[in-house]
């Protein structure tokens, strides 16, 4: 079965189309088939104005459209499309998901901050790790940054906090924010030590790559603290061209570093783990879910009717 799902970000908006293949033993494999990122940095209208401009507007529109058409052409049989923190704020957020289903026929919903955190756990990472320790999934975007407390097969919370590298980047998040999010993680994950990161989302991706650690192998906190020292006393140009970095990856990187080393010093976690996952992959399994338990039906179009 080949499964998509679009995930419209505070900084880009991805399409990831899976082959799904189940086995008789009851086991699922979820096959990447591919993945597209076009960054629309949606955040920065939004944060800065409170709606998205008739030209990312436009943009969008035209994005999904060349979505449409890729879908069409890998025979999708069915489509979940969310939208997160950047249009969760845009005062015509809803006007604009109109405007989509009118162009395109894509069907986009909005999702709060804790479904986001729900739809991130759906990948399931934790429960492939040890059943006797406690992890903490951290998921930095441009808008909010989720974070799931899982410890001993069980979920203690899932929360979604506004500062995100966007917010960050235009100063929109307060020391109050900071403060909030700082007694939170600190509160409730008390009790449950020594526990150990789990890091999803482009920005700590990309650490991970230029790292050169191997698939499995955690980073340590000291090394994200590097990082972000040695970043942060680089201009945007440096780091394109030192790190390969592309312009819309070079000025959230710095950001992203910051609440993630935030959020583990908090939480005492001295290593993160990057399983390369993120939201579009909890919106596929909760697709298939869906499907599989008659909850979404599927049409000729390939999308959930």
């Amino acid at each position: 079965m080949i499964l998509a799902a679009i995930d419209i970000g505070s900084n880009a908006a991805r399409l990831l189309i899976n082959d799904v293949t189940v086995y008789k033993d009851g086991t699922i494999d979820y096959t990447k088939l591919t993945l597209l990122r076009i960054p629309l940095r949606l955040g920065f209208d939004v944060f800065d104005k409170g709606f998205v401009t008739d030209e990312k507007k436009k943009k969008l529109i035209d994005s999904l459209k060349a979505y449409k058409l890729l879908m069409e052409i890998y025979q999708v049989e069915a489509l979940k499309a969310c939208a997160t923190s950047a249009m969760r704020d845009a005062k015509n957020g809803p006007e604009i998901l109109k405007e989509i289903y009118d162009q395109t026929g894509l069907k986009v919903e909005i999702i709060t901050g804790q479904e986001e955190a729900n739809i991130i756990y759906e990948t399931h990472i934790a429960e492939n790790l040890s059943d006797n320790k406690s992890y903490l999934y951290i998921d930095v975007g441009g808008g909010s940054t989720e974070v799931t407390l899982f410890s001993h097969n069980q979920i203690v919370f899932k929360e979604s906090f506004n500062i995100g590298t966007i917010r960050l980047l235009n100063n929109s998040v307060t020391d109050e924010q900071w403060e909030h999010m700082k007694w939170f993680i600190k509160t409730y994950t008390r009790g449950y030590l020594p526990l150990e990161a789990i890091g999803t989302g482009g920005n700590i991706n990309k650490i991970f790559s230029i790292s050169k650690r191997k698939e499995g192998k955690p980073l340590s906190l000291e090394l994200l603290k590097d990082y972000h020292k040695e970043l942060s006393v680089t201009t945007l140009e440096e780091r394109k061209h030192l790190y390969q970095f592309r312009g819309d990856r070079a000025d959230v990187i710095v950001p992203a570093l910051q609440i993630y080393i935030a959020i583990m010093r908090w939480a005492s976690a001295d290593e993160i783990y990057v399983p390369k996952i993120g939201l579009a992959d909890g919106l596929i399994k909760i697709l298939y879910a869906d499907i599989t338990s008659g909850r979404a039906a599927v049409n000729l179009g390939g999308q959930p009717q």
